[in-house]
Formats: structure tokens, sequence, C-alpha cells
């Protein structure tokens, strides 16, 4: 697939430019025909401008902005195409900006704008796209809008909470490495060359040390490399599908707490998500399927798969839901709570607030215990060395005789 760059006029004449992506040159000119345009320039870009293009991300922050103020205007009467061209001038995310235009170029040719949106997964994902589709269904798109806007507000919330929490044990322990790497090149050599001119047996730790010493500042240009590749490839062998299970599995066991700290935030998401679909009219099947895979984890997106071929069957939600251990019975009982007085949006939006107070909560608590433990492993690995380096001092006398 070729990536091409065109302006082209509507049946009112009205000019509008954007891309596309076509196999060749022709079938783009059948595209635009389709749209009901006509092209008047349609260029290929260059594979280095297309993949520049496409490494551009749009803000997290941008996007909730644009929802907020897309609801607001729609709201007032404005149309969909007048609300994109104010909003293409008034943001100040750039790549949000070519977004925006290429919306608004496709509804300007007739296309529904859930239809152009979702021509932009790597912006607008799944559940964006399935709300403004509901939302144009129903006549309802300022209110939907509105909605999208606190679902991604809530969703950088929980991001930012963990986030914070994770930041000072990340500048511990690159402060640990450093420490250790500075220690071992040029701490350790200095006592090294004294043991080499005193002669004698030094002590298994001593030994220990100074070999690790030897091969960091003997083959850094091996070791560093490779511990750099060890992260890269492990981070992707986390995006391959065997891999997502793997870790995701083992992120909800991990001990001291931080497991369950995954699942609340898992639980938050899974909530909060299907609670904004439920209220936006979207089909329930459909609703599960999204909210499973805007959860973050294989594991409960599995189990929401299950949940799913069961509600498809007639089983209410909450059944499922008791029989997997994987969702708590604060869930599955607020869930039938919710389907037998025919809230549940409210009450999906309750277990999402609770989980959220929760994550706070754990976070807290976590921090307070880990930022003591990080201290104490920051020493342990400083007195170790010392220890190692000075133990010989305890037989120099011994040596120099």
């Amino acid at each position: 697939m070729a990536a091409f760059a065109y302006s082209a006029i509507n049946a009112l004449g009205v000019e509008s430019t954007g891309e596309l992506t076509a196999q060749d040159l022709g079938a783009a000119r059948e595209q635009l025909r389709a749209r009901g345009l006509r092209p008047v320039t349609l260029d290929e870009l260059r594979a280095e401008a297309a993949s520049t293009g496409r490494r551009k991300k749009v803000k997290t922050r941008s996007l909730q902005v644009f929802s907020r103020q897309f609801a607001t205007m729609i709201d007032a009467g404005l149309s969909v195409v007048q609300s994109l061209v104010i909003l293409e001038q008034q943001t100040d995310d750039r790549a949000l900006a070519v977004v925006i235009r290429d919306v608004r170029s496709e509804v300007e040719g007739g296309m529904l704008l859930s239809q152009a949106m979702a021509r932009h997964p790597r912006v607008f994902d799944r559940l964006y796209i399935a709300m403004v589709e509901a939302g144009e269904a129903a006549g309802i798109l300022h209110i939907v809008l509105d909605r999208v806007a606190l679902q991604i507000e809530k969703e950088m919330k929980i991001r930012r909470r963990v986030k914070g929490a994770m930041i000072y044990p990340t500048v511990v322990l690159c402060f640990a490495f450093c420490v250790l790497i500075g220690m071992l090149m040029f701490l350790v050599p200095v006592f090294q060359n004294l043991f080499v001119q005193l002669h004698g047996e030094l002590p298994t730790l001593t030994k220990i040390i100074v070999a690790l010493s030897n091969a960091v500042r003997g083959y850094w240009f091996v070791i560093f490399p490779l511990i750099g590749g060890a992260i890269y490839g492990f981070r992707r062998w986390k995006r391959t599908p065997a891999g997502r299970r793997v870790w995701d599995r083992f992120k909800l066991r991990i001990p001291a707490g931080i497991g369950k700290v995954v699942l609340k935030v898992t639980m938050a998401r899974f909530s909060r998500t299907l609670a904004t679909l439920v209220a936006a009219g979207v089909d329930i099947i459909k609703a599960l399927e999204i909210s499973g895979q805007t959860a973050g984890n294989w594991v409960v997106e599995s189990a929401l798969a299950d949940v799913r071929a069961k509600v498809h069957q007639g089983v209410p939600i909450a059944q499922p839901l008791i029989e997997d251990p994987v969702f708590p019975p604060l869930v599955a009982q607020m869930v039938k709570v919710g389907e037998e007085t025919g809230e549940l949006e409210k009450m999906l939006d309750k277990i999402a607030d609770f989980y959220e107070d929760e994550v706070d909560t754990s976070i807290q608590s976590l921090t307070s215990i880990v930022e003591p433990l990080m201290m104490l492993g920051v020493g342990a690995i400083v007195g170790v060395i010392i220890i190692a380096m000075y133990l010989p001092m305890f037989k120099l006398l011994q040596l120099v005789q």
C-alpha cells in the first residue's frame, strides 16, 4: 500500500486536502470519486515522509480537550464540519490538527463522522469509534463526546497515579546501578592494585568483587549492549501474543500486594469503559468485547470473552462474573444489582470509582513500604563492595610481613 497526498473539490466546489492509502494512483483516484470528490492534485508520498507522519503521536491530553470542545460546539448548534474547522485552527497539537483536517475532509465528502474517525485507528480507538457511532445513531453526539472526554480524563488520572508511584523506585534503581558501575570501574581497581603489590590470598567475597570489576572494565563494550539488547528484547517479547499472556499472568501474581494493585487498575478501567458504552446505548455484546480489549490485561480480556459468549446465549452478565475467579466478588455482586434494578451503568460507575480510590490507597501503602526497602537495597550494594574491599585490610599486617 502506498500513501498519497491530495487536494480535491466536492460537488459544491469546496476544496479539501488530506492523505489516503491505496494500491496505486488509479485506486487512489477511485477512492476519491467514491467519496464524491474530484481530485485536483494527487501525489504519492515518499516512504520517508509517510513513516515520519506515522511516527507522530497525538497526545492523550489533546484528544481529551478536543472531545470536550467538540461536544460543547455540537451542543451549541454548530454543525460537525463547522466544529471541526474551528477545532483544527485552535488545537496546539500539530499531529491532531492533521488528523482533524483529514476527518473534516472525509465528512465534507459525505462520510459519517465515525467512519472518518475509524480511518485513524492510532488516534481514535475502538471505544471512541463505538461511542461516536452510538451517538450518531441516537442523535446525542454531544452527550457521547462529553462522556468520551470524561473517560479519557479518568484514564489519564489512573495512568498518572501508576506512573507517579513508579518514579521513585525507577530513580533509585538507576542510581543504584550507576553507583555499582562507578564503584566497579573506578573504586575497586584502586584497591586491586594494592592487593596485587602486597601479594597474598584474598577473601572469597573480595575475589568475586574483583572479578566483577575486571569483567565490567574489560568487556563493557559487550556487557552494556547486552543489557540494552535484553531490555529491548523483553519489551518486544511482551508485545507478542505469547509474551503478553505470560507477562499479564505474572503481573497479577506479583507478591507484596503489587499484583492486587494491577488487578484493581484493570477492574477500574474495565468498569469505567463498560459503563461508558452502556450509557451510550452500545449493544452489550459489543460493549463487552470492547471493554475486554481495552482492559489492559490478557487474563481479564480472555475472561470477558467467555462472559460475552455466555451472555450471547442469554445468561445474565453477573452469572459468569460470579463463576470466574478473576473478577472480585464485589464486581459480580454490583453488576447483579445493576441488572436487577435496571441501573447497570450507575453500578459500573460506582465500581470504577471504588477501585480508583482503592488504587490510590494501595499505591500510597506500597510506596511507604518500598521507599525504605529501596534505600536499604542501595545501602546493601554499597556496603557489600566496601566490606569486600576492606576485608583484606584486616590481614594487611600479615601481608606486609
